[in-house]
């Protein structure tokens, strides 16, 4: 009997103990992801780029699951008064069109390939508590996803780079 209780006891503290490493182990995209393409992917298969030649942006996600994800278009224009606030309309929209930036948290469903961003504030208003679910491939340290097709039909995507 009191072999059994001791293998109990010991079952007991081996599964608390597995749980606790599961609970602490690092989220599996942590950390730093540079930009490598942000392009749209059109009905035809077709893709061009959606923030230009050469866009840039930065992904960081922590050990938590926490995420903050901003691209930027290269090409957009300085304002010319030199002051945000008396900008053009013309620089307001290139401005607007040309960022995409949002934060909050991340989860992975690995069976379906597919990240789930539960966005707590973002550049565009109407994303702010929201869940968007975006197909995504991990080839090494590349990193792409799916973002939800616009109205009009084309279907974003991004390509990033963990950083060492």
């Amino acid at each position: 009997m009191k072999l059994l209780s001791k293998l109990f006891c010991l079952s007991a503290v081996l599964s608390i103990s597995a749980s606790q490493a599961a609970a602490e182990a690092p989220f599996p995209l942590a950390g730093s992801w540079t930009l490598v393409a942000a392009d749209l992917l059109h009905p035809d298969g077709s893709r061009t780029h959606d923030y230009g030649e050469a866009p840039k942006g930065l992904l960081l996600i922590d050990s938590h699951g926490r995420y903050s994800a901003q691209i930027y278009k290269s090409e957009r224009p300085l304002f010319a008064s030199g002051d945000k606030k008396t900008g053009t309309a013309a620089e307001f929209e290139a401005a607007v069109m040309g960022t995409s930036a949002h934060f909050g948290t991340l989860a992975i469903d690995t069976m379906t390939h597919t990240l789930v961003y539960s966005i707590e504030s973002s550049a565009y208003k109407n994303w702010e508590g929201t869940q968007q679910k975006r197909m995504y491939e991990l080839h090494g340290d590349e990193l792409s996803y799916q973002v939800p097709p616009r109205p009009d039909g084309l279907i974003p995507i991004s390509v990033w780079r963990r950083i060492k």
